[in-house]
């Protein structure tokens, strides 16, 4: 809205002041901070809030040092990241994008999904909540909805070489004439937008995938029948980070820390990816219009730290479904439509390596289970979290040590846009 009103100022009366809202590094500095400030100073009144309701964790007894203390801590506090990301996004951002668009309903969806959940527990006092069928079908929605927009709408498209369009036989959906020196505008370049499932691929010597190419049995139709491949593989990307996010929401600042440092590193990829003069170097995709998902992960950041004042150990309240399941669908969604989604499991190690924990512990004392006679465990307790606590770590330290490694895999993840 604000960016909408300074555009308008500029235009009518020629405001050179309201010019700065063109910059995406000062809407994004200020989106950071807006964020930052709700989610500080707003968190603290809904934690007071949902003390006066007796909005409180009922927690299971899982034998774990510590556990029952955390009893009737507030939670739902992902209400506070939600609003967070929304508010300044509303004012900072240009709300004709599409990808903000998308990113805004990812928000409020998986929100709505968890806070669903939430409520189920807490107030009808059912420890089921939302049936998991229900929770699936909200992501494959969400999923569904992203691979279809980003097959279908023209306002999703990778610029390039004309030159390089026409001889890779790409579906070009405008061209253009840019001036290559700002100097002289005489000097002018063709770019094609084009219309392509591409996304980019680390390690590769182009940096670059197109999923058309994977049915390239198809002939001339493997475009118009890449949605069968493309769409899945949004949703399994859609569900497989939400519910990693859920099942890293185990101890105090964990999931949140894991995802602010997920969301910086988000910030960096889409300012990369929405500016020529880094994606040329760097040799990735130029994504035009995506520089206002620099903004939305800019206060998605902003959200998540402001979030850990509250959360970090020992937490005044938890985020409950409401937050996880939201900041792993969002993040997955920032990753797809910036077209790094292929890297999620190296930014996303932390929630990969917690699924991967739970499933391989339930599989193999299935396994056990069927061909001994008595189930066995790989770890003393899943998700991975639960194992350290067993052996006596400090939750305090378990969760620093996963923030470091989250670190890691974040520069990792940058890094890789360089080796090939």
């Amino acid at each position: 809205m604000l960016y909408h009103l300074f555009e308008w100022l500029e235009k009518t009366y020629e405001l050179t002041g309201a010019r700065l809202f063109q910059f995406i590094t000062f809407r994004a500095a200020m989106a950071s901070i807006f964020s930052l400030v709700i989610s500080i100073t707003f968190g603290g009144k809904l934690i007071d809030f949902l003390r006066r309701k007796q909005v409180g964790e009922t927690v299971r007894d899982l034998g774990l040092k510590g556990q029952k203390e955390k009893e009737g801590t507030p939670t739902m506090g992902g209400i506070i990241i939600a609003l967070a990301i929304l508010v300044p996004c509303l004012l900072l951002n240009d709300l004709t994008n599409t990808y903000v668009l998308l990113m805004l309903f990812a928000t409020v969806w998986m929100a709505a999904i968890g806070f669903t959940d939430d409520y189920i527990k807490v107030f009808q006092k059912d420890k089921e909540g939302l049936q998991g069928k229900f929770k699936v079908l909200g992501q494959i929605v969400l999923g569904a909805i992203v691979g279809l927009v980003m097959l279908y709408s023209n306002d999703i498209v990778v610029r390039m070489d004309l030159e390089q369009a026409f001889d890779r036989d790409l579906n070009i959906v405008k061209t253009v004439q840019l001036p290559i020196d700002e100097q002289n505008p005489s000097k002018v370049k063709e770019w094609a937008y084009v219309k392509e499932p591409l996304t980019n691929m680390p390690f590769l010597k182009n940096n670059e995938l197109n999923y058309a190419d994977l049915l390239w049995f198809l002939g001339d139709n493997a475009l118009k029948y890449v949605g069968i491949i493309f769409i899945p593989l949004i949703i399994i990307v859609v569900s497989a980070v939400s519910n990693g996010a859920n099942l890293t929401d185990g101890l105090d600042g964990l999931a949140t820390g894991v995802s602010a440092i997920v969301s910086g590193a988000l910030v960096i990829l889409a300012y990369v990816s929405s500016n020529t003069g880094f994606a040329d170097y760097l040799n990735i995709l130029y994504l035009p219009n995506t520089e206002e998902l620099v903004i939305y992960s800019a206060c998605l950041l902003g959200g998540c730290v402001g979030f850990l004042w509250h959360n970090a150990y020992p937490a005044s309240v938890f985020m409950g479904d409401t937050g996880s399941l939201m900041l792993g669908g969002v993040i997955a969604t920032l990753a797809i439509l910036i077209r790094k989604e292929l890297l999620i499991p190296i930014l996303c190690g932390i929630f990969l390596i917690e699924n991967l924990s739970v499933m391989l512990q339930v599989s193999y004392f299935k396994y056990t289970k069927r061909k001994y006679g008595e189930g066995r465990r790989i770890f003393l307790m899943s998700p991975l979290h639960h194992h350290y606590q067993k052996k006596g770590i400090h939750e305090a330290k378990i969760v620093a040590r996963f923030w470091i490694v989250g670190f890691f895999l974040a520069i990792l993840t940058i890094i890789t846009l360089k080796i090939r």
